[in-house]
């Protein structure tokens, strides 16, 4: 098979539109085929795309990983980091035994005095000074009962994850427009598709077997037209200019602008179907209303924009049969970031391109199991899509819990990540426990994150598979069993439940994430109203019957899958029922949206302010199914450049890499082909700072500062890029590499995602 880090996405399989995509079987293995004593059925975990894959297993040990052939994801492909990085860290300085910290050192301890310690802090402290900050990467059974334990067990709303960082405006826009999470198209959207709009989504490096689907559609007959996103020009760019598409470079922070531009077009050329937007929609003239200043000239002057190239986008989006959407960071971490995304929404309602074959809209991920995290409540969302404003909804999960409703915190909203980090620096939360996740170098503003981490007052646990820099700040580190490892399923950005099966035990004594939370919530004698024990399931699959009576009659309905159907040939999309047993590919396809007000998610916000629609309100617009074609005027974002500061920073994905590399970092095939942090300059800009590629440069801001090499590239001048996985776990004593030194804490509005894409930088060359 080709080096796939020289040829990430692999050799080309052309087909034209509407027909099925070839197979192709990527593997690796350590050792020869025929030495492999079984292949376990699993899906891969370093991205959102969720290609199923088998494990091989030789003497014990996790020795390679295959596609699977027959799965409606990947079709037996797999990236660069499920072939390199999937399992060679599985014996590479693992935590196996718990860590207590003593006399102000992590010492080793049993089991048994690791969770004592754990419960007597939980249990001397009222329920709101817990917080729980988890994962986008543990399984659908550990977030439910994760849920469980959180808003049934102590009643605490101080829980989220880092989904917050990544996915969640794609949930919060879906809410908005459809009234619940979702995504309403399907990957097989690529292939009928005469047209792929890519939002601020470098497809090429965050889903590589994704863009691999996108590349073979090119290749192929009836190429579909490509409209890219982006202030850089990524290999997604570079193919959209290549095949006669179009780049859009906006200036970071601009997003709505160019937004309510594509939408002006819309209108202004008629490229809408009015028939069906008055029969399906709500908001159409408010929306036309608020786009009509929003002409081309204008978003040039706004985004800095080629007027003519935002009128191609426009005439390519208005004219084309089938428009597939996606949309990822480049929206997601941005001052409007749900407004902006609503607006993608927005252009398919305005066509009625929804639910139907190619014409898709695909709020990504950013990480694999994002999905579940909202889905099963772990993020601060109610399980199921329910709606915290809904007394009804409350009063469901009561009674399935069989717990009194004032348990389950409902009085205010949810409280989001950022916000929980303010209560932790303020001390209202003094116990935290972080799960599979490594917020020491993920956070914006690390050094105000490192000061929270380390207050003396916090009792903190980290759960982890490997000593992260955040572990280092811990009371109590607890060894996790990490994929492969342990038994569970997780969905992906398209609604693909796969199951993914235990193929060797964990090392030492570590535990699956699902074990330690069934531990502490025996350990803490939680009851439900008949005095039995609030978690009665001790298995995962328990834990997934558990969880599918939870989604039973919710748009996210699980109740017609199981384990033994997840062991078929592919994974397979939610909603899946005793009448949908195969699933269901796309939603919407009736054109009747989740929007009834006792069938909501949520009952939608202000799209500029944040402020909470009334639920008097919201049924006062009588949405009886339709969607909601929301609105919002283009805002500056809160930091922009000066003398001072005179460039934009924005951070990113590399295809070689994953969040904070505690596998990617450990496989030598990815280390090598990115051992150390760079940063981007356009060509104008290293020129003027006199930095030729390969020197080393500092990156400042007001809050920090990130030395790395330089690259020199084709972004946009006024615009530098850092990669957001260098840590300092293999560089301890080095100098600050991870990108967050520099980014800005603020957020969205509405779905409080931070702002990683905007921030105001300085660099200069280092001299050696």
């Amino acid at each position: 098979m080709a080096d796939r880090v020289q040829d990430v996405w692999g050799p080309r399989t052309p087909h034209g539109r509407d027909t099925e995509w070839p197979v192709r079987v990527d593997q690796e293995l350590a050792v020869a085929e025929d030495e492999v004593d079984r292949w376990v059925q699993s899906a891969c975990v370093l991205c959102s795309n969720g290609c199923a894959c088998d494990i091989a297993v030789k003497d014990g040990r996790m020795v390679g990983v295959r596609g699977r052939a027959g799965d409606r994801i990947n079709h037996g492909r797999l990236g660069p980091k499920g072939l390199y990085a999937s399992w060679q860290w599985s014996d590479q300085d693992r935590l196996t035994r718990p860590l207590v910290r003593q006399n102000g050192t992590l010492v080793e301890a049993s089991w048994d005095a690791a969770m004592d310690r754990i419960v007597a802090e939980s249990k001397r402290r009222q329920p709101l000074q817990h917080g729980f900050y988890t994962s986008g990467q543990l399984f659908l059974e550990e977030y439910y009962t994760l849920a469980v334990i959180g808003k049934a067990g102590l009643g605490t709303p101080h829980m989220d994850g880092n989904t917050r960082l990544c996915t969640a405006t794609a949930a919060a826009s879906l809410k908005e427009t459809f009234g619940s999470d979702g995504q309403p198209g399907s990957y097989n959207d690529i292939e009928a598709c005469d047209a792929l709009f890519l939002f601020g989504h470098n497809m090429a490096a965050t889903q590589t077997v994704l863009w691999s689907r996108v590349l073979d559609r090119i290749e192929g007959a009836d190429t579909p037209a490509v409209v890219a996103v982006d202030p850089r020009m990524t290999a997604v760019a570079e193919t959209a200019v290549r095949t006669g598409g179009v780049h859009l470079r906006p200036l970071p922070g601009t997003n709505q602008a160019l937004m309510n531009g594509l939408i002006h077009e819309l209108i202004a050329h008629d490229w809408i179907d009015r028939a069906w937007v008055d029969e399906h929609t709500l908001g159409y003239d408010d929306l036309a209303q608020t786009v009509e200043p929003y002409t081309p000239v204008k978003v040039a002057e706004i985004c800095e924009v080629p007027a003519p190239d935002l009128r191609r986008a426009a005439e390519i989006f208005g004219t084309s049969e089938r428009v597939l959407s996606t949309v990822l960071q480049g929206f997601y971490q941005s001052h409007q970031a749900t407004a902006a995304s609503c607006q993608v929404n927005n252009l398919h309602l305005l066509r009625g391109m929804i639910g139907k074959p190619g014409c898709g809209v695909l709020q990504m991920n950013g990480q694999p199991t994002a999905e579940n995290t909202r889905e099963c409540g772990a993020d601060g969302d109610l399980p199921g899509f329910r709606n915290w404003a809904n007394p009804d909804h409350i009063d469901e999960l009561a009674q399935l819990w069989n717990v009194d409703r004032q348990v389950i915190p409902h009085w205010a909203p949810p409280t989001h990540a950022m916000q929980l980090w303010r209560y932790v620096e303020q001390g209202s939360i003094d116990f935290l426990w972080i799960s599979a996740t490594n917020p020491a170098v993920s956070l914006p503003a690390l050094g105000r994150i490192r000061e929270i981490l380390g207050k003396q007052e916090l009792f903190l646990v980290v759960q982890d598979g490997f000593f992260t820099e955040t572990a280092a700040y811990a009371d109590v580190v607890l060894p996790a069993a990490l994929w492969g490892e342990k038994q569970g399923t997780f969905t992906n950005a398209s609604r693909t439940v796969h199951l993914s099966e235990q193929a060797v035990a964990p090392p030492g004594e570590a535990r699956s994430d699902l074990e330690i939370f069934l531990d502490y919530a025996e350990r803490m004698d939680f009851r439900d109203r008949d005095g039995h024990r609030l978690i009665g399931w001790k298995t995962p699959e328990g834990a997934f019957d558990a969880w599918k009576e939870c989604s039973r009659g919710r748009p996210c309905d699980y109740s017609g899958l199981t384990y033994d159907a997840l062991r078929g040939e592919s994974g397979i999309p939610w909603p899946c029922t005793a009448d949908q047993p195969e699933g269901t590919d796309r939603l919407y396809a009736d054109a009747v949206f989740p929007t009834d007000p006792a069938v909501c998610e949520d009952f939608g916000h202000d799209l500029t302010t944040g402020g909470s629609t009334t639920p008097e309100k919201y049924k006062a617009q009588q949405p009886g199914g339709k969607a909601f074609l929301k609105a919002a005027d283009f805002r500056p974002p809160p930091e922009t450049t000066s003398a001072e500061f005179p460039l934009i920073g924005t951070t990113g994905r590399s295809p070689y890499h994953f969040h904070t590399r505690t596998k990617t970092g450990r496989s030598p095939r990815l280390r090598r082909a990115e051992p150390r942090m760079w940063v981007e300059l356009s060509e104008q800009d290293a020129a003027e700072l006199q930095v030729a590629a390969g020197e080393t440069v500092v990156v400042e801001s007001a809050r920090g500062r990130v030395e790395a090499e330089c690259r020199v590239g084709t972004l946009r001048p006024g615009v530098l890029f850092l990669p957001f996985h260098f840590g300092y776990w293999d560089n301890a004593d080095g100098p600050p590499t991870a990108a967050n030194e520099v980014t800005i804490t603020e957020w969205d509005p509405v779905s409080k995602q931070p702002l990683f894409k905007v921030a105001a930088v300085r660099v200069r060359k280092v001299k050696r």
